[in-house]
């Protein structure tokens, strides 16, 4: 599918939406549309066109609940459905999980949420991520509904990683075009003093996987810079001082201002991202208000990422495609 700006626009004037750009390289606004309702062809089209042109696209004043969302995405691709969630995530539509469901994570370590953070965030860029990037099959895109929301704070930020790459000078893409990176789950956390129910875990559920530095995205052939803050462990073949002063640059690269775009929530809001081409930063500015944040999310399967150089990412251990 081609994104250049003409196609995209004579999308939206075929399906009667307006899509409004919300930042220079990432992020739209798609109004004249009801989710809830029985979509043609045409206007799937144009927000299909949308996501893969602007990277995340959000929608206002929804009316979507569970049975709706999922359908919804149903006509973007195939749902995954996870093998665990947490107690708030609605037991009758495993399609949809529930983000309250992070407030529980620390306590089932034995850890309150900020010591949780806090072992888990070991920089400040470190929550910075795609989803479920140690897979070897990350998916491919993540919508994400907004039931109840703070009246300030809670925004959520997506930078384009596909800009991230285009702005490195021609040396350096030459450069990192043939890398390749380690993301494992766990990386960087702190263990608590003693025996760590959390590190328990993560070795009995290692995922990690060798993925490309840089991946071509698969529809429409744009080169992503694929590096991801809260999963990446090392570049592959480096030694850690050269892999951590390289990563580290790229991480910056890839958090830029102004290949970013952020987003003020409000209830029945949906942000709908290409998880194959962004990293997104959840908002840590809501734990000392006294107002619930509660979002529902329907992830899409994705494929498993080739590199600029025809390579594809490889399985270390712990993840199959499809198998979730």
């Amino acid at each position: 599918m081609t994104t250049d700006r003409a196609t995209a626009e004579g999308a939206d004037q075929a399906a009667g939406i307006e899509v409004r750009p919300a930042a220079g390289h990432i992020g739209a606004e798609i109004t004249g549309v009801d989710l809830a309702g029985d979509l043609d062809e045409a206007v799937i089209g144009a927000i299909r066109a949308a996501v893969l042109r602007w990277k995340v696209v959000f929608f206002r004043g929804q009316r979507l609940d569970h049975a709706r969302h999922v359908a919804f995405a149903r006509r973007f691709g195939e749902p995954v459905v996870l093998r665990r969630r947490g107690t708030a995530s609605p037991p009758d539509v495993p399609e949809i999980e529930t983000t309250a469901d992070r407030l529980e994570l620390g306590g089932r370590y034995g850890m309150d949420r900020d010591e949780w953070l806090h072992r888990r965030r070991h920089t400040l860029l470190r929550g910075w991520h795609c989803d479920h990037g140690a897979r070897v099959d990350p998916p491919a895109a993540t919508i994400l509904r907004a039931d109840t929301v703070p009246p300030y704070g809670g925004d959520t930020t997506w930078s384009s990683l596909v800009a991230a790459y285009a702005g490195l000078s021609a040396p350096v893409r030459a450069f990192v075009d043939g890398l390749r990176a380690e993301h494992r789950l766990g990386v960087g956390y702190q263990p608590r003093p003693g025996d760590d129910a959390y590190v328990r875990h993560l070795l009995d559920h290692q995922i990690a996987t060798e993925h490309p530095l840089v991946r071509v995205h698969p529809e429409t052939g744009e080169r992503v810079l694929l590096v991801n803050p809260y999963y990446v462990e090392q570049i592959t073949g480096l030694s850690r001082a050269e892999s951590r002063a390289i990563l580290d640059m790229l991480v910056e690269q890839a958090t830029r201002p102004e290949y970013t775009v952020r987003f003020r929530w409000e209830p029945g809001s949906v942000a709908f991202w290409d998880n194959r081409a962004t990293i997104h930063l959840a908002p840590s500015d809501t734990a000392h208000l006294d107002h619930p944040r509660i979002m529902h999310r329907v992830m899409l399967a994705g494929d498993v990422p080739v590199g600029a150089d025809g390579r594809p990412s490889e399985v270390i251990v712990g993840s199959e495609p499809g198998r979730w």
